[in-house]
């Protein structure tokens, strides 16, 4: 019944990275309504903006989605978040200073990354809040958020790429931007998007170190939920739904797809070189705690950008402190890759994009319980036509 989605053909781990990554995976549809035509600089500082537009450039000139109301979880907003962005740009709201604990930036020749931790209650997710996943799919087709778009210029030049996941915790993102693909590895298969209650160190290794703030060159990971055997071939794991669907008229029929033990690790950590540290990431606006306050009256609909804009003549200097040069090549130095689905904070939970995994299918109701991970026993009732049908293709974890 359900059809093999992911690398339809096994891979060998050799193989994956053979030829060049020199495509660039650029977005084919329009940017949201609410975001200005393009990515911008020196934006007005607006801690009401509904704009949707991310930019990831580099370790201080980056954004990330969180709520536009305060105190609510990813899962309930996921389908209106909002920028927040460390420098002016983008019309999107300004991450205040103190708000990152720990960001680690990499570059890679397939994907452009950040990640890292801190006090995301001030950009309005609720306290204790596992989080979730955003994506460019979402219950619709249109995004999680609707309309959202990403950018970076690591090419040079400013990019619209359509590939990208971004995962929120009350303490703890992580952003992938797919910027290239080869014949071999697709930027959606880079960016997969069926993960969403794995968390941010399953799906997306890398150095999750507290505390500090490195910018580095990488190696690109293997995809998400992709795992080489001694064989040759390359597993494929699935994450774990099953539910009830209405077929037809009144058929209550039943689907369980997906794997019930989870691997514990994703199959390595990239090893990453020319790295620098530096002491912090701000952007010296002082007035940003007390224009944050207004954020708390942001509208979840996204219908139109909000022009209540606090119109601070506010200086971005000071954004970045560098530190000492680390140069030294790193392997496996991310912090301990989840050894269970529901490690906390993973940046994933029960509540989380119940239809980030959209796969068109026509059919009535369904109601999905997912299994493993932070979703054990959550049951979330979404329309038939934003299920994904996601079936491993190779050796199953059983």
């Amino acid at each position: 019944m359900f059809a093999k989605s992911i690398a339809s053909a096994a891979v060998g781990a050799a193989a994956l990275f053979a030829q060049s990554a020199n495509a660039q995976v650029t977005a084919t549809g329009t940017m949201g309504s609410t975001n200005p035509p393009q990515a911008t600089m020196g934006t007005p500082v607006n801690q009401t903006s509904m704009a949707r537009l991310l930019s990831a450039n580099s370790i201080d000139d980056f954004c990330i989605f969180a709520p536009p109301q305060k105190g609510v979880t990813i899962g309930d907003s996921e389908a209106f978040e909002v920028a927040w962005c460390t420098k002016q740009r983008n019309n999107a709201r300004i991450i205040p200073d103190g708000v990152l604990k720990a960001v680690h930036f990499i570059k890679t020749p397939m994907y452009v990354q950040v990640q890292g931790w801190g006090d995301f209650t001030q950009l309005n997710i609720a306290a204790g809040d596992l989080g979730g996943e955003l994506d460019p799919h979402g219950a619709t087709g249109e995004g999680n958020p609707v309309g959202g778009n990403v950018t970076s210029n690591v090419s040079g030049t400013d990019v619209h790429y359509q590939e990208w996941m971004n995962y929120m915790s009350d303490t703890q993102f992580c952003l992938r931007i797919c910027t290239a693909e080869n014949a071999t590895v697709s930027a959606a298969l880079q960016c997969q998007h069926t993960l969403d209650e794995m968390g941010c160190e399953w799906v997306m290794p890398g150095d999750y170190t507290q505390d500090t703030f490195t910018s580095c060159d990488g190696d690109a990971a293997f995809p998400p939920g992709l795992y080489p055997l001694a064989n040759g071939s390359t597993s494929t794991f699935a994450q774990r739904y099953t539910g009830t669907y209405v077929d037809g008229a009144s058929s209550t029929q039943m689907f369980t797809v997906g794997q019930t033990v989870t691997p514990p690790a994703p199959y390595s950590t990239p090893a990453t070189s020319n790295c620098q540290t530096f002491s912090s990431v701000g952007n010296g606006i002082a007035s940003l705690a007390l224009a944050n306050a207004g954020s708390a009256t942001g509208v979840a609909s996204g219908s139109s950008s909000s022009k209540a804009s606090s119109s601070m003549a506010a200086s971005s200097s000071g954004m970045m402190s560098s530190g000492s040069s680390a140069a030294a090549s790193r392997s496996g130095s991310s912090a301990a890759a989840g050894t269970t689905a529901s490690a906390s904070k993973s940046g994933a939970s029960a509540a989380s994009a119940a239809a980030s995994s959209a796969t068109s299918r026509s059919g009535a109701s369904m109601s999905i319980t997912r299994f493993g991970g932070d979703g054990l026993g959550a049951v979330m009732a979404v329309g038939f036509s934003a299920f994904a049908v996601v079936a491993g293709a190779g050796a199953f974890f059983l």
